[in-house]
């Protein structure tokens, strides 16, 4: 499952082990859509996220995941991809939005459920 919440800047995303479910931050989400170049810089942000918390529910702790992002996404696209420029600079790299941030009030109440996520993967996994 994959669900948007209001989160603080610094948290991109996270899973809580033994769900399945992983939580990302719309507020991040909101800034790099604003700020991005194109929507290849988005997806790329969006996969690395989720990526890195996808190797979280996998049992890898911080320090491997961050290479693991990175080592997967070179080998996965190669070396002038977004993906892997932003597993090699970090999520900063796409966060510099001079506007200000939307705030959420109530962080984390309000949740919103990404229909369909493994609906439009079904024939991926089949």
């Amino acid at each position: 499952m994959l669900y948007l919440a209001g989160l603080p800047q610094n948290i991109g995303a996270f899973h809580t082990m033994g769900s399945n479910g992983i939580v990302m931050n719309r507020n991040a989400l909101d800034i790099v859509t604003r700020g991005a170049g194109s929507l290849r810089e988005i997806n790329a942000y969006v996969y690395s996220t989720l990526l890195h918390e996808y190797l979280h529910a996998l049992g890898y702790v911080e320090r491997d995941v961050r290479r693991l992002v990175y080592n997967i996404s070179l080998d996965s696209f190669g070396v002038d991809h977004p993906a892997t420029k932003l597993a090699s600079k970090g999520p900063d790299s796409l966060l510099q939005d001079p506007s200000p941030t939307k705030m959420y009030p109530d962080l984390c109440v309000d949740v919103e459920v990404v229909p369909d996520l493994e609906k439009s993967s079904r024939n991926y996994i089949s």
